[in-house]
């Protein structure tokens, strides 16, 4: 018969969605540093070309 877990705690609970959101945060940021560099042409670590070859 299935047995109810322990209830985590408010503590742990949002501990873990902090970290959750920092990862999330971080990720957006990279992001959008990204997109200014390559707007600036800036770039130094992403290869973009704004010209397509037809």
């Amino acid at each position: 018969m299935a047995v109810p877990k322990k209830r985590t705690s408010k503590a742990k609970k949002n501990a873990r969605k902090s970290v959750w959101k920092k990862k999330a945060d971080k990720a957006a940021k990279k992001s959008l540093s990204l997109a200014k560099s390559v707007l600036q042409g800036k770039t130094t670590s992403f290869v973009y070309s704004l010209y397509i070859d037809e």
